[in-house]
């Protein structure tokens, strides 16, 4: 199933939600929820050995000349071991793809998920943490007082750091614990942080879902939906 959206006009799910309040949607949206389902088949394909490589050929590529209208965008980290397309097993135009070491947020990250959602009309914001997370691992490792970072790199750490100590707060203290609700903590900062987000959302044309990539098995694990 091909996640790409067309330029057809909202599904009735999507207008009867978007006209009946102004209030937070409280479910997602039907599309965005297909766009979910297709991204995680796609990733129990990839995790399975069953991958399909869809929509990679020529043909495709000549399809996407002149637009793209993808179905997600997905906010992952830069770690080389977690590219979107190949772990949910997608292909050419179907996510819009933003990535940061440690999925961190800046001037940048938010207008392109701004124009993801604005611009593109993606029907699903993904942000993606992952396991054995060098982010993490660094951070951790500097608040601890074992290695010290500096330089550009600092701006990592005072995000990454922020997420830590809320784990911490909470009584969690492992690398998966900090990994998960750094993932968390990001998807609420970015809908705190975007009006353009925050509205898609209220009016349900975005769904937001938050996942966490395990290097060691090849899955995903859904952490909100």
């Amino acid at each position: 199933m091909s996640i790409n959206r067309t330029m057809s006009e909202n599904t009735p799910a999507e207008e009867a939600t978007a006209t009946s309040s102004t209030s937070a949607a409280t479910t997602m949206p039907a599309e965005s929820t297909a766009v979910l389902n297709a991204l995680m088949e796609g990733n129990r394909r990839f995790a399975h050995g069953e991958a399909l490589h869809p929509r990679q050929n020529p043909t495709r590529r000549h399809e996407l000349e002149n637009e793209q209208h993808p179905g997600a965008v997905v906010l992952s980290c830069s770690d080389s071991r977690v590219p979107p397309e190949i772990i949910f097993d997608q292909g050419l135009g179907d996510i819009f793809d933003v990535r940061t070491a440690g999925e961190i947020l800046d001037t940048a990250v938010m207008a392109s998920l701004d124009f993801a959602a604005e611009g593109l009309g993606v029907s699903l914001l993904f942000v993606l943490g992952h396991e054995h997370c060098g982010a993490v691992a660094a951070t951790r490792q500097t608040l601890e007082g074992t290695v010290t970072v500096g330089g550009s790199q600092s701006a990592i750490l005072e995000q990454v750091g922020l997420s830590l100590r809320e784990s911490q707060n909470n009584g969690e203290n492992t690398a998966d614990a900090f990994e998960r609700h750094h993932a968390l903590r990001i998807a609420a900062e970015i809908r705190s942080r975007s009006r353009v987000i925050d509205d898609a959302v209220r009016n349900g044309k975005l769904g937001i879902a938050v996942g966490r990539y395990l290097v060691t098995t090849g899955d995903v694990e859904l952490l909100q939906k």
